[in-house]
């Protein structure tokens, strides 16, 4: 869809400083353009008004969007966490909170205005859209969850799940596709810390060859035990190795419902020795 045309803050409108006009067609616009339909549409007006339009406008009759923006950063948290509790039924605690920070982080949000071009139907203004205020992640961010909060005012939850659903959903895809890539030992680690609140640690545990063709064996240790081993021409690359490994036997483990349970306090707190 062509992108609607924009409205700043204007002094064209007389003594005022905006022309109501024009903020009704924009409503309308951004209505048309997201195929969202607001019952009350000073709501909407709200959560599509940053500060800088009032205090350029100080006789604007409506507030700006922070107070809706408050609101709608926790609806998004519930929901979001709603969504991967019963999308994951057997995750712990750990990686949840880790794959909701990853859907509602600053970023993400941003990313999710600029996919209805929100920031192009922003009241702002002048002099915050002409220091690029419209594109600026924590804007768009802000925007977009005051407008989750100002749906759930209007609509309710089950408004506001189905807005959302088409941006999670994909964007989850990506995420654990983005742990997917992470080098293995980052990933052991997550995993150790959510399963066993233990940091894994490194022991090499040979050294052969001339110095320049060395090759290393690195063990992959929690609490004491050896969960993966791996060869590799630096400890770098043995340690990755190792880490992999124990990744697998891990998996394997919780899939037999074989793991250990592990107590905090004998945790084990052992150097990294696999640095180069």
């Amino acid at each position: 869809m062509k992108m609607m045309a924009q409205i700043s803050l204007s002094r064209r409108s007389g003594r005022k400083g905006y022309s109501l006009l024009r903020i009704t067609e924009t409503i309308e616009r951004f209505e048309a353009h997201t195929g969202l339909r607001f019952n009350d549409k000073t709501l909407l007006q709200r959560a599509l008004t940053h500060r800088s339009f009032l205090n350029e406008s100080p006789d604007f009759p409506l507030a700006d969007n922070e107070r809706l923006e408050f609101l709608g950063d926790a609806v998004l948290d519930f929901l979001v966490a709603e969504f991967l509790y019963h999308r994951f039924p057997e995750q712990r605690e750990g990686p949840l909170t880790n794959m909701r920070a990853a859907l509602v982080r600053r970023d993400t949000l941003a990313r999710f205005a600029r996919q209805i071009s929100l920031g192009q139907f922003l009241f702002m203004g002048r002099g915050e859209e002409e220091t690029g205020g419209r594109n600026r992640p924590g804007t768009l961010c802000a925007a977009f969850e005051a407008l989750i909060g100002a749906l759930y005012l209007d609509q309710g939850l089950e408004a506001v799940k189905a807005f959302i659903y088409p941006f999670i959903e994909p964007e989850l895809d990506h995420v654990l596709q983005e742990a997917l890539n992470k080098d293995a030992k980052s990933r052991l680690q997550e995993w150790s810390q959510a399963h066993f609140q233990i940091t894994p640690y490194y022991r090499t545990v040979s050294e052969r060859g001339p110095d320049h063709a060395k090759e290393f064996t690195v063990q992959a240790v929690i609490d004491g035990v050896v969960y993966g081993e791996g060869e590799g021409r630096s400890k770098q690359l043995a340690a990755q190795a190792a880490a992999q490994a124990a990744l697998e036997n891990l998996a394997r483990l919780q899939a037999e419902g074989k793991l250990p349970i592990i107590r905090e306090e004998e945790e084990t707190e052992e150097g990294d020795d696999s640095s180069p």
